[in-house]
């Protein structure tokens, strides 16, 4: 490290400039990982929130969009929940539906209708359970887009209303949709069009989303799939089925990938150059007998003090601005930021070595000739 620290010391200017251009892409890569986060938790963390191995489906529902054209009947709930290895199934329904409250404030409410005391329904931090026919029980952010307890919420075009009687302690969200629990008859009524006073036909109360199943161990889904004429997903894999989810998601992973390549790319052309400015240097210690390996673990010692610090730094300064951070949705999450920054050095330290290694083909005579 004798070399790399004088190099490090005599040449701080270009050193602290390429260590910035690091640090500004640990900034971005702290940037990209809440905000790929933020849209995962505001996409998906109604069903996160739901205590559920997996989602049956309709036979052959496309899986992008599952939740919003999947229709079960409840015998095949029934099916379910006769195996063996399933401890509990219980229909679910999910409808998107725009609607306003009492005092005026629209809302757009991800609606799951579940049945009162069964696993599915939500326990509130504030206000009772879903127990009422026409009570709902809201996500905690409702409560930050205009929604109280005691509010009644009118669906838009239907007319059905509904009495706000309890409040989640966390966020639930469904395609960056609040949600808002609602007992399944009443979901089953909205989801057929009906308007208060209106005669439903018998049918409609057949009839959910999907079945939300929790297994005993393990669940022999393709089995239970064959028996009850379904599809089924793992809730890992029913998160897809959230509208916009799976797009979001490969726009993000693939504007990371290209970060990561860029920031190798950045520090392997600044120590290329830096190399190729010191080949004269180079050439010296190689005719004084310095070992090649020494001079290379040398560089690359000196390319990861660069990247460790100015690393640290970008994403202390990006944890830090977070805070300040409204209006979008973003989350930081330990381990993403802890993985974005790790592969931030390894790339770095790629690109590094991979130009540093020239320094294994350096001759010293004709270097030290081409100085004459």
């Amino acid at each position: 490290m004798f070399l790399a620290r004088r190099e490090l010391w005599f040449a701080r200017s270009r050193f602290g400039l390429m260590g910035g251009v690091v640090a500004l892409i640990a900034v971005l890569i702290v940037m990209l990982c809440g905000l790929s986060s933020g849209l995962v938790q505001d996409g998906v963390s109604g069903l996160k929130a739901m205590p559920v191995d997996a989602f049956a489906f309709a036979a052959g529902t496309k899986t992008e969009s599952a939740f919003t054209r999947s229709t079960v009947e409840l015998r095949q709930v029934d099916s379910w929940r006769a195996r063996p290895d399933v401890a509990e199934a219980e229909p679910f329904g999910n409808t998107l539906v725009n609607a306003h409250t009492d005092h005026g404030t629209p809302v757009d409410l991800a609606l799951f209708g579940v049945r009162p005391g069964s696993f599915l329904a939500p326990q509130p931090a504030d206000g009772t359970a879903l127990d009422a026919p026409d009570g709902i029980v809201v996500s905690s952010t409702a409560a930050g887009h205009g929604i109280r307890l005691g509010d009644t919420v009118t669906v838009d075009r239907l007319g059905t209303t509904l009495r706000v009687v309890g409040i989640t302690g966390d966020q639930r969200t469904f395609g960056h949709v609040d949600v808002a629990y609602v007992p399944l008859p009443r979901w089953q009524e909205i989801h057929a069009g009906l308007a208060p006073g209106e005669r439903a036909e018998p049918e409609i109360y057949q009839q959910a989303s999907a079945i939300a199943l929790r297994g005993r161990g393990g669940i022999d889904l393709g089995a239970g799939d064959l028996a009850a004429d379904t599809s089924t997903m793992t809730r890992e894999a029913s998160f897809a089925a959230s509208p916009g989810y799976s797009a979001e998601m490969s726009t993000m992973s693939l504007i990371k990938v290209f970060l990561y390549a860029i920031s190798a790319l950045v520090v392997g052309a600044f120590f290329m150059v830096w190399t190729v400015q010191r080949g004269h240097e180079l050439a010296v210690l190689r005719a004084m007998g310095i070992p090649t390996g020494y001079l290379l673990r040398d560089a690359v010692a000196q390319a990861a003090a660069i990247l460790v610090g100015a690393t640290a730094l970008g994403v202390a300064a990006a944890v830090g601005g977070a805070h300040f951070i409204s209006g979008m949705p973003f989350a930081l999450e330990p381990a993403a930021v802890a993985t974005g920054a790790v592969l931030l050095v390894v790339m770095g330290l790629l690109g590094a070595v991979l130009t540093t290694l020239g320094i294994t083909r350096v001759d010293p005579l004709t270097a030290l000739g081409a100085h004459r």
